[in-house]
């Protein structure tokens, strides 16, 4: 694990940003540099409410790791885009209903495996492991050993997609790789899935786009349609696919469901 994290470090380049330090600059983290917060505050100008979309995303994952955990008996995930660690992170919330439970983190940022001891800390009966490795290859994602020591894909599994299929375009046919990775689960594990969209305010989201093309990003929106399209086949949890802080709010139906723009839904595998 250190002579992974110690190459993985050595690979960070500053100067040009990444999707998981600009969240964490939206989530008010520390570990972002100047070139994450130049494409921040750009897609701010262009979206004023992403940093309050950012934090939705994060309760999302808050109250999905409870649900799954709980109400669904799950004690395998894997979460892929994981970000920079904010507290609690999904396995803690994961561990605390069940402490056997076991998680492995995705992320392609080396500055994520940086802080990988952080998400290590674990309860005795859990575990909790990391792997760089990209969406874009779920094939390695897969095989990798690191994950077939820690999870058992002969039993229900967890698979959490956050705020990470945007930056896949239409050519890099995200629908095949999402597919793969739940092709290859068992009856019973589940899939959360939230995902930017135009379709609640399609001028706010096009300014976005081009602020973040004009940084040499991609950001992909998906109409409704499209974000149905990953969960062809499972069978769609209650409340369905909804924006994401219509998914089993916590305190009630929101106001103003539509002040993030995103569509968010858990699917279970028949």
């Amino acid at each position: 694990m250190a002579d992974q994290q110690q190459t993985a470090s050595s690979r960070i380049d500053i100067s040009v940003p990444h999707s998981a330090r600009i969240y964490d600059y939206w989530l008010d983290g520390k570990d972002n540099f100047a070139a994450d917060r130049a494409v921040a505050e750009a897609l701010v100008a262009a979206i004023p409410t992403i940093r309050s979309m950012a934090a939705e995303n994060r309760y999302f994952v808050h109250r999905v790791a409870r649900y799954l955990a709980g109400q669904a008996g799950v004690r395998q995930f894997l979460d892929i885009g994981t970000g920079i660690p904010t507290r609690p992170n999904l396995h803690e919330i994961a561990q605390q209903i069940a402490p056997e439970t076991r998680v492995v983190y995705v992320d392609n940022d080396p500055i994520v495996l940086a802080h990988a001891r952080a998400l290590m800390v674990s309860t005795e009966q859990g575990r909790s492991e990391y792997i760089h490795a990209d969406l874009r290859e779920p094939e390695m994602i897969l095989n990798h050993r690191t994950l077939r020591e820690t999870l058992d894909l002969d039993q229900p599994v967890a698979l959490t997609l956050v705020a990470i299929l945007m930056l896949l375009g239409d050519a890099d046919d995200p629908w095949r790789k999402v597919r793969v990775l739940m092709d290859a689960l068992p009856p019973s594990s589940y899939v959360a899935i939230t995902h930017p969209t135009g379709d609640f305010n399609p001028e706010s989201m096009a300014a976005g786009v081009a602020a973040a093309a004009d940084s040499g990003m991609t950001l992909v929106p998906r109409t409704r349609e499209e974000v149905a399209r990953f969960f062809d086949g499972w069978e769609l949890v209650e409340p369905g696919l909804v924006p994401v802080m219509a998914w089993q709010p916590d305190d009630g139906e929101p106001a103003d469901s539509h002040a993030a723009y995103y569509w968010a839904g858990v699917a279970r595998k028949p």
